[in-house]
């Protein structure tokens, strides 16, 4: 690691504290940037940035850390992909539980990039996150299955990325939950921001710094409680908002965490988990506008053969 410090100028001044640090030594671009104050290398005056909204004044104190070695070159691997759909601009896949979407701390490869550079090649991927992250646009969690979106051209990464801004992207999750939840629908608007002392874990919190986060539900079905659990709840949840872990933190938040958690659930009761190793959730529903074309586009993607079987192992507790 390299240690940088930077004092704020009076032409810096008025500047968000991403945009600075993208021109600063050491800091390859504004992705770059952005990932260094979600992972706690940035201090102002001492205290720890994590927001990228933050303005820096003339006079402030900037120190922040970057890795010595350049980005690791890229390349392609034989990973297979399960494509919906593709054209010049975009794929639609299907993301299988267990594939990291980008090289990062302990996956430096065999991820979901690498198998993009592979089929398209690396100069035929928008690179809107980096150049590090070709093609990504939004991310999936490593053991969260089901339908994602590709970039393949800089224009129409740019627009889907305004409509994930602007909420015109319908993404929607099923997720099996601890619990009896009685409500048919339900709205959980919490901030969420990464942890202070574990920094892989988020949690809602009404600090400055916690970021918008917005999910809503529907309650599909209801399973019975059994001697070893206190019941299931199974949800369609629609994100309006894109935050690490949100799904997973806002039901935990709501005291009903995704069956198989490991992060978020209850690993001591190993019997309630229905012989799952990873959070019992997926992408099943992707709609959205064509940025192109303007065609309307919708794809389902049917449970992985896991996430089904934990299913049909409590039907008959059906309510």
């Amino acid at each position: 690691m390299s240690l940088y410090r930077h004092t704020v100028t009076n032409e810096e001044q008025g500047q968000r504290v991403d945009s600075l640090l993208a021109a600063l030594e050491g800091v390859e671009s504004r992705a770059s940037a952005v990932r260094m104050l979600e992972q706690g290398a940035v201090q102002l005056g001492g205290e720890v940035l994590t927001s990228k909204k933050r303005i820096v004044l003339a006079g402030d104190e900037l120190c922040y850390q970057t890795h010595n070695e350049p980005p690791q070159e890229l390349s392609g691997e034989d990973i297979p992909l399960d494509i919906r759909y593709e054209d010049d601009d975009l794929i639609v896949l299907a993301k299988p539980a267990g594939l990291v979407c980008h090289p990062a701390q302990g996956h430096a490869s065999g991820t979901l990039v690498n198998a993009l550079i592979a089929h398209c090649g690396y100069d035929n991927l928008a690179r809107l996150q980096g150049d590090d992250r070709p093609g990504i646009i939004h991310r999936l969690d490593k053991d969260t299955s089901g339908l994602m979106l590709a970039a393949k051209s800089e224009t129409a990464g740019l627009r889907l990325q305004d409509e994930i801004r602007l909420r015109e992207v319908d993404r929607r999750y099923l997720a099996l939950v601890h619990g009896f939840i009685a409500p048919d629908t339900g709205l959980i608007d919490a901030p969420i921001k990464r942890g202070e002392t574990d920094r892989l874990r988020m949690t809602v919190s009404d600090s400055d710094d916690a970021r918008a986060s917005v999910t809503t539900f529907e309650v599909r079905c209801r399973y019975d409680a059994g001697r070893f659990d206190d019941g299931y709840t199974l949800l369609e949840c629609k994100l309006y908002t894109g935050r690490t872990h949100q799904i997973r933190v806002h039901m935990d938040y709501i005291n009903h965490p995704c069956v198989g958690d490991p992060i978020y659930g209850n690993p001591h009761r190993p019997k309630a988990q229905l012989g799952l190793n990873r959070q019992f959730l997926h992408s099943w529903r992707l709609a959205f506008i064509h940025p192109i074309s303007g065609q309307s586009m919708e794809f389902e993607e049917p449970l992985p053969g896991d996430l089904a079987n934990a299913l049909s192992s409590i039907a008959d507790r059906q309510l």
